[in-house]
């Protein structure tokens, strides 16, 4: 039982760390792009518009990257539910007792 909570205590472990590499990501996106931003703006010229392609590059790109990251660690509950990775470690966990006990049969 202690061979189990010690398991969970790695997986919730794993878990934080993962949340806490997205904030930090997200943290230095947001400080990056504003960064961008403001130079971007007092280096126009009079009467320039700010809003070109060219200075949504970074924005852009860099923003799908970190949803994709938000979705890595956060999952989408939407397409897989709530439960689903407890679910399938649950199901590997069964498989693989299952298959010890195969292996055991033949011994």
């Amino acid at each position: 039982m202690e061979n189990r909570e010690a398991l969970k205590y790695e997986k919730a472990k794993r878990r934080v760390n993962k949340i806490r590499r997205f904030y930090k990501h997200l943290t230095i996106y947001t400080i990056v792009n504003l960064f961008i931003v403001v130079v971007n703006i007092s280096n126009l010229d009079q009467g320039e518009s700010y809003f070109e392609i060219q200075n949504f590059f970074t924005l852009i790109f860099w923003g799908i990257g970190v949803l994709i990251h938000a979705f890595m660690v956060f999952g989408f509950p939407y397409l897989f539910g709530n439960d689903w990775e407890e679910r399938k470690i649950q199901k590997y966990m069964e498989n693989d007792q299952e298959g010890y006990k195969k292996v055991q049969r033949w011994e």
